[in-house]
């Protein structure tokens, strides 16, 4: 360091002056000049371990600076890293409601399918029943003297005539439907019968038709002589 330098200067200056006292002119020349090639060695020595020292504190601040810039890759690294875990996070969560809608369109599809099902049977059902009781029109007719007509919203309009004696012509009129459950329901009767529930009640336990239209007719008569 320079100050060893210096301090090795001064050392130099008094063995020369001590020199000096013991040794003659020609030998104090000598040692002299050894003396000037021993600083000018000394001086480039040191012009050179203070350019290598320079060069280090250099090197050290690139090192650091790199350093420093390692850590802000590092850094970004981890940022990118925890924003992609996210994403795919996020992903997984979309993936997971797509499979969950898939499957409720899925079993709404399926219960969709089911009810036209039900009602394609049900509309079946109620359509063979329609052209079922057509088909005793005629029979109904001609022995009972009944007009069956066929009115709004599928329903079948029951007309007895030739039953009060005294008005032969009179209507008697019950009309009938087929409700949701496949059922045979009376929806409106004139003149009303009390007993027109109970006659419905029989019908959907036995399915005879013939037997519920003849009851209603018989009922009709009964009240046509009160």
């Amino acid at each position: 360091t320079e100050d060893e330098i210096i301090l090795f200067e001064r050392e130099m200056k008094e063995f020369w002056t001590k020199l000096k006292s013991i040794y003659g002119t020609e030998q104090i020349g000598q040692t002299s000049a050894l003396r000037d090639s021993c600083k000018e060695s000394i001086k480039v020595l040191s012009e050179k371990w203070s350019k290598k020292l320079k060069e280090g504190d250099l090197m050290i601040d690139k090192i650091h600076e790199y350093s420093k810039e390692m850590l802000q890759q590092s850094q970004c690294i981890s940022e990118n890293q925890e924003h992609l875990t996210e994403i795919k996070s996020n992903l997984n969560q979309e993936e997971e409601q797509k499979k969950d809608l898939t499957d409720s369109i899925q079993e709404l599809k399926e219960e969709l399918l089911k009810k036209k099902e039900i009602i394609s049977s049900k509309n079946k059902a109620t359509k063979e029943r329609v052209e079922r009781l057509c088909k005793f029109k005629a029979l109904f007719e001609e022995r009972l003297g009944l007009e069956i007509r066929r009115i709004h919203n599928e329903q079948l309009q029951f007309i007895f005539r030739h039953i009060d004696h005294k008005d032969p012509d009179k209507p008697y009129v019950f009309t009938l439907s087929i409700n949701e459950q496949g059922d045979y329901e009376v929806t409106s009767c004139s003149p009303p019968l009390d007993c027109i529930e109970e006659f419905q009640i029989k019908v959907r336990e036995t399915n005879n038709f013939s037997a519920f239209v003849a009851n209603i007719r018989k009922a009709f008569t009964a009240l046509s002589y009160k």
